[in-house]
């Protein structure tokens, strides 16, 4: 009778449960919050250099080096912008203008160049079309770092170091941009259009500047932005090609200016960090006022 019980009863005291289906809206909200953690870490991490440099720049010398680097220690700022724009007769400003004119004047002709390119690579067939675009894709595999130099023999030999042609000629031409203005042509330029332009007695040209350029507007305003900012931020090109300090751009203008430390022992690390709070403005702005094109126009690159 005693063993009975026991073989009855030991079923009981180790039961198995059954384990229920996942929940797939459980298991969707554990991963947004695993994503909302990854972007808000990711989100510190790049606002983290900007804080440091907007609470530095309101520092004066005693300040920044005497004081916590992560919070403000006077309000100084004022007095910076004043020295920055005043220091040298005001070369700040002449660097400004210059990095203002190489990246815009360079970024919007070699947003057009590249809009004309892209546009007869995909909607055009003539031969050697393919090794043509062959070499666009090869062309931007290669670092600019490695065509620096050679482009630092050329200019030598035809007179045009030290030029502000020095730095628009290198900016008019970009493969990458040719690249993703085939893209997008090919993702918005229908061929019945070009047709039906061509039977009104339209001419290529008209075409392009009266029909093409108005539909890949979005296109065109995502190529001249990455072109835009990577001519602001270039360094190695302008410090191979550019000589004189009236032609420097602003980075290169401020790198100097670290550099005084050292050869004259002046010390210019202040005006030096209100020079790059400055610096990111033109970046700043330049990304809010497009950011509609940026953003239709990095998803319809993806589409494609």
């Amino acid at each position: 009778m005693v063993m009975t019980e026991s073989a009855t009863e030991r079923p009981e005291a180790h039961t198995v449960r059954r384990l229920a289906r996942p929940d797939p809206a459980a298991r969707g909200r554990g991963g947004q919050r695993f994503l909302l953690l990854g972007l808000i870490l990711a989100g510190a991490y790049s606002l983290f250099p900007v804080w440091w440099l907007i609470v530095a720049a309101t520092k004066d010398r005693t300040g920044l080096y005497q004081t916590n680097g992560l919070w403000f220690s006077g309000m100084h700022l004022w007095d910076n912008l004043h020295q920055l724009v005043t220091y040298d007769h005001g070369i700040f400003l002449r660097w400004t203008a210059n990095s203002f004119l190489y990246a815009g004047v360079g970024s919007l002709g070699g947003t057009l160049i590249a809009l004309a390119t892209g546009y007869g690579l995909a909607r055009f067939d003539f031969p050697g079309r393919g090794v043509v675009f062959a070499c666009v894709v090869g062309s931007f595999l290669i670092p600019i770092a490695l065509l620096t130099l050679p482009l630092y023999l050329v200019f030598s030999s035809i007179g045009l170091v030290d030029t502000p042609w020095a730095m628009l000629i290198p900016c008019l031409i970009n493969p990458f941009s040719v690249y993703l203005a085939k893209v997008y042509t090919e993702s918005t330029v229908p061929f019945e259009l070009l047709e039906a332009a061509r039977l009104d007695g339209a001419g290529e040209l008209r075409i392009f500047f009266s029909v093409v350029l108005r539909m890949m507007a979005t296109g065109g305003a995502t190529v001249f932005l990455l072109a835009f900012v990577n001519t602001w931020n270039a360094f190695f090109l302008p410090l191979t090609v550019l000589r004189g300090e009236e032609n420097w751009t602003l980075n290169l203008g401020l790198y100097n200016w670290t550099g005084k430390r050292l050869e004259s022992g002046i010390d210019l690390t202040s005006l030096v960090l209100t020079g790059a709070l400055l610096s990111i403005v033109p970046l700043a702005v330049m990304m809010t006022a497009m950011r509609r094109y940026w953003r239709t126009g990095v998803t319809l690159g993806a589409l494609k």
